[in-house]
């Protein structure tokens, strides 16, 4: 895991558009014409490979996209999706039949949760919630009927990290598939290279970068991705999450400078927090020693990217949390929103926005109280002045 390779497979992204462009060209088309009757017929029994059909099935700019990504996840092939939601949705409705289960870390976004808590129980498929950091909770949770593990390397928004190479001894022991969602930490974790099965990322945060695309991607082997796909019974094919070839275009130019967006983010991170720590905040950081997976991550994480553009702080109370996040706004240090990896800061309390799905009393039980702020820091240039600015706004609403 010492290596920079992820950052080298987008350094070294060369795709020429049709007449020797340097971004390749974009295909406006959501359907694709054949010389001959029979080549179509061989397309839909699937003997006939390497032909676009339609775009809902694939299309040659969302290639593009998902070949790079692939490339950047140690994976042999991908399908996008219009959201994060479209990848993570198709893929386990993909894994699991009705009477099958699934172990899912209990802190995970709020989407996930309740899409496993409330949706898939009509399909009689049960997920039982346990603490990933804990192996042996995991181990205790498998039964004859559990299909897949899932959990994020790095979760939402506590910012545990789970041991994913212990988890997937774990899964591969008992022929159980790892999923994982790497949102949080593209190139600074390579999560298949760990020994997961799925890899599945929102493109609409860090990888994206500019909070204007929504979009997801599945990274996989080709036998997987084939399924999903498969116009009889795939179901990324068959529910249609597909992404339009002209976000997949414009994500691709955005993935070019991911590498060096990651290093900045975790750079100003690392700063704010060490700075709050020393101040007497308690900041939830992967990157500080006392965090209690901060180990974990430097033996599993790739060199050069830092600990993550995410990080925590506790106000006490959700009254402070809202005053803070205002204040930060009129101080124009970022936006009161959702989501992430924007290159502006954005922070929120996910406990009454993002994570609002999970009850309170789980809330509590994990320790995602109210007064807690996610703050996913920007690229911003001057650290300091951004620190500077960030104490006034506290202690205007009495924080210190």
């Amino acid at each position: 895991m010492k290596k920079n390779r992820p950052a080298d497979s987008i350094q070294d992204l060369q795709f020429f558009g049709e007449f020797g462009g340097v971004n390749p060209s974009i295909a406006d088309s959501s359907t694709f014409t054949y010389l001959a009757g029979k080549t179509m017929g061989e397309v839909f029994e699937g003997i006939r490979e390497g032909c676009y059909l339609y775009s809902r099935h694939t299309n040659p700019s969302t290639s593009y996209l998902g070949q790079a990504l692939a490339q950047m996840e140690y994976t042999k092939g991908s399908i996008l999706s219009s959201s994060g939601m479209g990848a993570i949705t198709p893929t386990l409705l993909q894994l699991c039949n009705s009477g099958d289960e699934i172990i899912s870390s209990r802190t995970i976004y709020g989407g996930t949760y309740a899409f496993m808590k409330n949706y898939l129980p009509k399909f009689n498929i049960k997920t039982t919630f346990v603490n990933t950091t804990n192996t042996y909770q995991i181990e205790k949770a498998i039964t004859k009927k559990t299909k897949v593990i899932y959990c994020e390397t790095m979760s939402n928004p506590l910012l545990e990290i789970s041991d994913i190479e212990s988890i997937s001894t774990i899964a591969k022991s008992h022929n159980i598939k790892l999923v994982i969602d790497n949102t949080f930490t593209p190139l600074i974790f390579s999560p298949a290279k760990l020994g997961a099965d799925i890899v599945i990322h929102s493109l609409t945060k860090f990888i994206n970068g500019t909070s204007d695309t929504v979009g997801g991607v599945i990274c996989s082997d080709e036998e997987f991705i084939e399924s999903m796909i498969d116009v009889n019974s795939g179901s990324s094919m068959l529910l249609g999450p597909v992404m339009d070839s002209m976000r997949a275009a414009s994500i691709l130019k955005n993935l070019r400078t991911l590498h060096l967006r990651m290093k900045k983010h975790s750079d100003n991170a690392m700063y704010l927090s060490k700075k709050f720590k020393k101040d007497g905040l308690r900041v939830i950081y992967p990157g500080l020693d006392e965090h209690p997976q901060h180990e974990l991550m430097k033996q599993q994480m790739n060199d050069g990217f830092g600990f993550g553009g995410m990080f925590v702080i506790d106000t006490k109370t959700k009254e402070k949390a809202n005053k803070l996040m205002e204040e930060m706004q009129n101080a124009n240090l970022g936006y009161l929103a959702v989501s992430l990896g924007f290159y502006k800061t954005l922070f929120s309390a996910p406990g009454l926005s993002t994570s609002s799905e999970i009850p309170e009393d789980e809330r509590e039980t994990m320790g995602l109280s109210d007064g807690l702020v996610r703050i996913s820091i920007g690229l911003d240039n001057d650290i300091e002045r951004t620190y500077l600015t960030m104490i006034r706004c506290m202690k205007n609403v009495e924080i210190l």
